[in-house]
């Protein structure tokens, strides 16, 4: 049996609060535990952080609660109107205001837990914000790129000096259809869209599928973690039960995860348990000594949903992949007055 995680006072009254507010009438599997199988919506109009506006402000009124999902709202219909279709060129270097948002689907509004609508997703600091980061800390998985001006100006300190677009794992996990953020390596979040769940659930494993980017996180109940040298894409995930509460434990991962703060040396907490029978709650504590100079914790809902989750074909149509290496080629051979075919450039 694992040993049980540390995790601070805001997580235990969290808990307290869930326990206390617990249905008799959850779904329950023929042992007895809780049945989290099922299909949930986790899209969220609620940030991570809290603005610092709301200082330890963790809740907001039903009024102004309303107000903002009714600004999201027409600021999601805004986007996505109809596009010109006599419409010029863009400007160079592109622009945003393309109207044209009908893959976005970051919820409706905010989330409400306990009957209370939440400012942000973390809850401790009591700021709703990361804490302060060690001195010197790296920031990891982010592109470490000059700012682009549509030539191959990398090349500037030599014909064949390396540059930033040299082979496709130098590239980000968005780009190379890896990852759209840490939706399925815990802390799980919510996305810009395709934030569907699918819990499969059996007695010594439960099975979490991610829409974006359609990975599978396998949770080992009542486990041991693998040895430390044993490194894995979502971490190494063991589980246990506490009364009602799904209790999980992620070691294991690799130096760069999907939660593109931590590192390797990061442990994740994360407890499971109804709210309702239609609600999911979902709390979680990182901790990473090499980045934050404290642990933080975050919660939010995970509604049940009736819809089916579909495959999410990113690396099939990731043809932007392949169009950004090739038109790196082609800069690299005019940056060097050759032709994009490899002939040398008469005119050189």
């Amino acid at each position: 049996m694992p040993h049980p995680i540390a995790i601070t006072a805001a997580v235990w009254l969290t808990l307290a609060a869930g326990s206390a507010a617990q249905s008799p009438d959850v779904p329950r599997t023929s042992s007895g535990r809780p049945d989290l199988s099922g299909t949930y919506d986790i899209a969220t109009l609620t940030g991570m952080e809290r603005a610092e506006s709301f200082g330890e402000l963790m809740t907001l009124p039903a009024d102004a609660a309303a107000l903002f999902a009714e600004r999201a709202r027409q600021a999601a219909e805004f986007a996505a109107r109809p596009s010109d279709p006599n419409r010029g060129a863009p400007p160079v270097g592109g622009s945003r205001d393309s109207g044209n948002a009908f893959w976005i689907d970051p919820g409706r509004g905010a989330f409400q837990i306990d009957g209370q609508w939440r400012t942000s997703i973390l809850v401790d600091p009591p700021n709703g914000r990361y804490p302060p980061r060690v001195t010197d800390a790296p920031r990891r998985n982010r592109a470490q790129r000059r700012q682009f001006d549509g030539t191959a100006g990398w090349l500037e300190s030599g014909l064949d000096a390396p540059g930033p677009y040299d082979n496709m794992e130098q590239l980000t996990y968005a780009e190379r259809c890896l990852s759209m953020g840490s939706s399925a390596d815990p802390p799980m979040l919510p996305s810009l869209a395709n934030n569907y769940k699918r819990i499969v659930q059996s007695e010594d494993t439960i099975m979490i599928l991610a829409e974006t980017v359609h990975d599978a996180r396998i949770i080992r109940m009542n486990a041991e973690h693998d040895p430390p040298e044993i490194r894995k894409w979502l971490g190494d995930s063991i589980g246990w039960w506490e009364d009602d509460t799904l209790v999980v434990e992620t070691t294991n991962f690799v130096d760069d995860p999907l939660f593109r703060e931590g590192t390797g040396s990061m442990t994740v907490g994360e407890w499971f348990w109804f709210d309702s029978t239609n609600t999911l709650i979902y709390t979680f504590e990182v901790r990473d000594p090499t980045v934050w100079t404290a642990p933080f914790t975050g919660e939010y809902a995970w509604p049940h949903s009736q819809n089916k989750l579909y495959e999410f074909a990113c690396h099939e149509g990731n043809y932007p992949l392949a169009g950004i290496m090739k038109g790196a080629r082609f800069l690299e051979a005019e940056f060097r007055g050759e032709a994009p075919t490899g002939i040398e450039n008469p005119t050189r």
